[in-house]
């Protein structure tokens, strides 16, 4: 499956930290502007994975975070040494 970069590395971060279930809209501020049959494709993707796992859905048209952002192959502990690094170079 091809995975869209995310929009930045702060935007990805807060995401991660402050839901723990996303749905479209947030989907469509990780990756930029993404056509509705994208985020569907990315969404059961993850829905698979929920599935397998026996993980429960709070929303019904909501995703859990932390295993979205494995299934994408989204290493958030990557991005935030990443993160930690471009704040000590003042790259901001």
């Amino acid at each position: 499956m091809n995975i869209p970069q995310i929009t930045s590395i702060d935007n990805a971060l807060k995401i991660y930290y402050n839901y723990s279930e996303i749905g479209n809209k947030e989907i469509k501020s990780l990756f930029g502007k993404l056509s509705s049959a994208t985020v569907s494709r990315l969404k059961r993707a993850v829905k698979d994975k929920m599935n397998e796992a026996d993980i429960p859905s709070y929303g019904m048209h909501k995703i859990n975070t932390i295993l979205a952002f494995d299934t994408w192959g989204i290493n958030v502990f990557d991005l935030e040494s990443r993160w930690k690094k471009i704040n000590e170079l003042n790259l901001v």
